[in-house]
C-alpha cells in the first residue's frame, strides 16, 4: 500500500476520532472554559488563546505522529503491517460501534483547569492544545484515537506519521471554533444544547470512518 494511502486511512480515522472527542467530558469542559465570554472574564483575548491552542494542538499532534511513524520505520516491512492494521481497525470498530465504547476511556486524566487562574491565556492555550493534540495523555473518548496513531506506526514513515498526527491536531484545534460564538451566558447555554443534539451523529460517524478504512486495507490485502 502506498504511503499516501496509509495517510488517507489514518486521516479519516483521525478526523472522526478527534471530532468525537469534542463530546467527551474533557472536550465539553474545554468548550465551556475557552470561550470569548469566559476569556473576557479572565482579562484575556479569546483570539489569542484560541490561536495558541491551535498551535499547541497541531504541533503536538505532528510530534506524536512523528514519534510513532519513526518508531514504525525501525520495524521490518512486509504484509504484517496491513494485517495488523486490519486487526487494529476491526477491534476499534467492535468497540466504537457497540456498547463496549462505554468501557472507554482508559485514560481519564483531564487538563488542569487551575492553569486558567495562574497563567496568561496564550500559555494555557498552547498547553491545553498540546495535551489534547497528543491524543493519549488526556481522556480518550473512542478507540479510533488509538487506531489513528497505530496507523501512523504501521505506515512505517515519519513523514506520514507527521501528516496523520497534524490532521488529528488540526481537527482538535478546529473543534474549538464553535466556542467562538459563546459571547454571552445565553450563547454558552445554547452552545451546549447544540452539542447535546448533534452528539448522536458523532457516535455513529466514527464507525463509518473505521469501516471505510477497513475496506481500504482489505482491498490492499487482496
Amino acid at each position: 500500500m502506498s504511503p499516501w494511502t496509509w495517510f488517507g486511512v489514518g486521516a479519516a480515522v483521525a478526523v472522526l476520532g478527534a471530532i468525537r472527542a469534542t463530546f467527551s467530558p474533557c472536550g465539553q469542559s474545554m468548550l465551556a472554559s475557552l470561550t470569548p465570554y469566559a476569556e473576557a472574564g479572565r482579562g484575556n483575548r479569546w483570539r489569542v488563546t484560541a490561536s495558541a491552542f491551535s498551535v499547541g494542538a497541531v504541533c503536538a499532534g505532528a510530534l506524536g505522529g512523528l514519534f510513532w511513524g519513526s518508531l514504525g520505520s525501525l520495524a521490518p516491512g512486509g504484509s504484517w503491517r496491513l494485517v495488523t492494521a486490519l486487526v487494529v481497525l476491526a477491534v476499534a470498530l467492535s468497540i466504537d460501534a457497540t456498547p463496549l465504547r462505554t468501557r472507554l476511556p482508559l485514560t481519564k486524566r483531564q487538563v488542569n483547569e487551575d492553569w486558567m487562574s495562574t497563567f496568561r491565556g496564550w500559555v494555557y492555550g498552547v498547553g491545553f492544545g498540546a495535551q489534547l493534540g497528543l491524543g493519549f495523555i488526556t481522556l480518550v473518548a473512542c478507540a479510533a484515537i488509538y487506531a489513528t496513531f497505530a496507523v501512523a506506526f504501521l505506515s512505517g514513515s515519519p513523514l506520514i506519521g507527521v501528516c496523520i498526527g497534524a490532521v488529528f491536531g488540526a481537527t482538535k484545534a478546529a473543534s474549538l471554533l464553535p466556542a467562538g460564538m459563546a459571547r454571552t451566558r445565553e450563547a454558552l447555554v445554547a452552545l451546549h444544547q447544540g452539542l447535546i443534539r448533534v452528539e448522536p451523529f458523532s457516535v455513529r460517524a466514527v464507525p463509518v470512518a473505521e469501516l471505510a478504512a477497513l475496506a481500504v486495507i482489505t482491498t490492499a490485502l487482496v
